[in-house]
């Protein structure tokens, strides 16, 4: 067993994980892998090199003061190669960050590998050497970790083992993250990929995130220092009867309710291949969703393709376009803070819109 933590660490930890998501705050997920930031820079014909990629995640971190940008977001997470870099002027990016209130996060798990024994299902990689890995990210600055479990629907998927294996993993990374004074965020990502309805969905999501947490609480997790990042309940992107805002607020509430304690300190939603705007809508309407007194947990977001799309579509790798873009980036942000709150009214219009961003067996 693991040594227990102490008072003072579980109070850094608390701490921690309710700045990030108090007041209407999300998370920006900026954590793309160099692989998958270059299919993002391809889109727009930049090319994938490691001033291009400072640039733009400068771009992301250099809004003006007055865009109030720490008032709509309290976490970024960022890929290894970003909680290193410095801006072109020399100011580290963490420092870009905390300079607007939001708390730097750092990306820990290594990707996904085939599962043996399965049909093609994965299981994370990761797990060795994190604990060094964890203590090097929170000297450099980082205050909290992610790591993305995925979980398909299918024929026959998905099975107990691919259910069973990703939930212990999740459960060890979030402890060893804790012991080293890092957040985790667990993240058990139900794909959205398939034909599968929205009670399919639920009942996949349900199971999931019912053999996480046993797993949390077999490895002492301690709960109020820890955020959750799962899918919301919804039919899969090829399904022809897709649900409303409200039934997916619905199915999601009800599916959180039967599964994730109430000592969890908030639920920050991955957007899944999502519009922007649909997944603002889904938000907040999950927000809105009147069963008073059944949701003790702040209900929020973690979204990477559904606050950038637009920013990319402004931006152009141009830089006469950067202060368009981050104009794309406060509007979205802004809008995904009034969705927390339950208050969006659907007038926030950004370059990306409407356009799907779902992208099959999505990896980072």
């Amino acid at each position: 067993m693991a040594p227990a933590l102490t008072s003072a660490q579980k109070k850094e930890l608390r701490q921690i994980a309710q700045s990030i998501v108090e007041n209407g705050k999300g998370i920006l997920a900026a954590d793309e892998s160099t692989g998958t930031i270059g299919k993002r820079l391809g889109s727009i014909g930049v090319e994938n090199n490691e001033d291009n990629r400072r640039d733009y995640r400068e771009l992301l971190f250099t809004l003006s003061k007055d865009s109030n940008i720490g008032s709509s977001l309290g976490g970024c997470i960022l890929f290894e190669e970003t909680l290193f870099q410095s801006a072109s002027d020399g100011t580290s990016m963490v420092k870009l960050l905390q300079d607007h209130g939001i708390v730097p996060g750092i990306k820990v798990d290594k990707g996904v590998q085939p599962l043996p024994g399965t049909n093609g299902e994965t299981v994370t990689q990761g797990i060795d050497g994190l604990q060094d890995r964890c203590k090097k990210y929170k000297a450099a600055g980082a205050q909290f970790a992610k790591w993305r479990a995925v979980i398909k629907i299918g024929d026959d998927m998905p099975s107990e083992l691919g259910i069973q294996e990703n939930a212990v993993t999740l459960a060890r990374y979030a402890t060893i993250c804790q012991q080293e004074g890092l957040v985790p965020i667990v993240e058990p990502e139900v794909l959205c990929d398939g034909t599968h309805t929205l009670a399919r969905c639920q009942e996949v999501t349900e199971k999931v995130l019912a053999a996480v947490y046993k797993a949390c609480n077999d490895h002492h997790l301690y709960l109020e220092g820890s955020l959750l990042k799962p899918n919301m309940v919804t039919a899969g992107m090829q399904c022809p009867d897709q649900a409303t805002p409200e039934q997916v607020a619905e199915a999601t509430v009800v599916t959180l309710q039967r599964t994730v304690p109430a000592a969890v300190v908030g639920i920050t939603f991955l957007s899944g291949g999502q519009s922007e705007e649909n997944a603002t809508l889904n938000l907040n309407a999950i927000n809105q969703y009147q069963d008073p007194g059944r949701k003790p947990w702040k209900l929020s977001f973690s979204y990477g393709r559904a606050l950038q799309a637009s920013v990319l579509k402004a931006w152009q790798g141009k830089k006469e376009n950067v202060a368009a873009a981050q104009k794309e980036l406060q509007k979205r942000a802004y809008a995904n803070h009034m969705a927390c709150l339950g208050q969006y009214t659907g007038d926030v219009t950004g370059a990306s819109g409407q356009e799907s961003l779902f992208v099959a067996n999505h990896t980072y």
